[in-house]
């Protein structure tokens, strides 16, 4: 009993970590990417989505009960995790390392971008402005620039797991063709990322 509810709760942290919270990754960039495109662009596009109907049931539904799951369960996976990188070096057991690396820093950096963004606002949201602000600062600047990057790589290599861990890929082949398709999801979101940050720090 105990290893069949283990097994189901991995596969809901697998399957969190996709739907809802990889979409919204996904969308909270696109909506920052904004920013390339002017500054009365971005504020538009926030302004839409801090005035959706039900946000707060959707914030809270959707988004941060499904992250504060995936994250907790994914702190005790880290620690009871074991790494066996330094007796077998293959190409899965550092990205298995690095997913827990990169799991402990998205927590990290998603956890203060939350409450710098979010909750010291209030009711209101951020804008251009905020951001811009923010990044200004060279500290930040790196600490938002690390933390991006590693959030996505957490979700674009935590699409591998999910593929495997729901045996969607159950072969040698069909999880290279994966792993070739989640290097382009990393590269892709971090171009849209980078960018973003690149414009809210220096105006480019």
């Amino acid at each position: 009993m105990t290893e069949h509810r283990e097994f189901l709760t991995r596969r809901v942290h697998s399957l969190l970590g996709v739907i809802p919270i990889g979409l919204f990754l996904v969308q909270h960039l696109v909506v920052n990417h904004f920013a390339v495109y002017g500054e009365e662009n971005f504020n538009k596009a926030a302004d839409f989505m801090h005035s959706l109907p039900f946000r707060l049931v959707l914030e809270f539904g959707v988004i941060f009960i499904p992250i504060l799951f995936h994250a907790i369960l994914g702190v005790y996976i880290v620690f009871v995790a074991r790494s066996n990188t330094k007796r077998y070096n293959f190409f899965r057991n550092w990205m298995f390392l690095l997913q827990r690396i990169t799991g402990i820093i998205t927590f990290v950096f998603v956890v203060w971008h939350v409450w710098e963004t979010r909750i010291q606002l209030g009711s209101q949201g951020a804008d251009y402005s905020l951001m811009e602000g923010i990044l200004s600062n060279p500290f930040m600047f790196w600490f938002y620039m690390i933390g991006v990057l590693s959030t996505i790589f957490h979700f674009a290599n935590g699409l591998w797991s999910f593929c495997v861990t729901w045996g969607i890929t159950q072969t040698p082949k069909s999880q290279k063709v994966v792993t070739y398709a989640t290097v382009v999801v990393f590269l892709a979101l971090s171009y849209v990322g980078v960018r973003t940050i690149l414009t809210f720090a220096y105006g480019i």
